[in-house]
């Protein structure tokens, strides 16, 4: 008999869902096309919930060239015709316009520094472990998630909320948001980038 492990409260039964929570979620990303990819897939959850995205990402990597902020960036009106035909992905105009405007916005910030560093800004290049107990204890905003949303709006993001900055941070682990009961607490603590 297998032993049950103990997961943070949202996690579902779907394989999916728990090799996401046991395997990405955070853990600190530093590599700056991740992140891009990763804040994409998060703006595109606006509306939806996160197992949507997560099911889907495949198609979502394939239909944006693997998130390559370049190619992205050089998507045209017909591209977005196209993708709106993919049932693969979530087929809304706005969304598909957001991730092709990001790719942009995400190479100028690029012209200037390194887009790891402008998001990492935010918690001081560090990650912030937190301590909670139940799900229902942690934020689903913090003043780091407002500033960097505020950031990102004016670097022409969009989809860039400060609920979603704030799941973005849990998932490239900006914060350990794990509970303190969950299995990947501590090894996702040993992980936590410091200064």
């Amino acid at each position: 008999m297998t032993e049950q492990l103990t997961r943070c409260e949202w996690v579902s039964d779907e394989p999916i869902y728990q090799d996401y929570h046991d395997n990405v979620w955070g853990r600190p990303e530093r590599n700056p096309q991740q992140l891009f990819a990763k804040l994409c897939l998060d703006g595109q959850q606006a509306g939806l919930s996160w197992i949507t995205i997560l099911k889907k990402q495949a198609e979502f990597e394939r239909a944006f060239y693997g998130f390559d902020p370049h190619k992205v960036a050089q998507m045209t009106g017909e591209d977005v015709e196209r993708l709106m035909q993919n049932k693969g992905i979530i087929r809304s105009r706005l969304k598909i316009n957001a991730i092709i405007n990001n790719a942009r916005a995400y190479l100028a910030i690029s012209h200037q520094q390194s887009f790891t560093d402008f998001i990492w800004q935010f918690t001081d290049h560090q990650t912030r472990v937190n301590r909670w107990r139940t799900s229902k204890e942690v934020p689903t905003s913090t003043p780091e998630s407002r500033a960097m949303a505020k950031a990102l709006k004016k670097a022409g993001f969009s989809f860039v909320g400060e609920t979603i900055c704030y799941a973005f941070m849990q998932a490239v682990g900006m914060v350990n948001d794990h509970t303190l009961d969950c299995h990947c607490y501590n090894e996702v603590r040993s992980l936590a980038i410091t200064g």
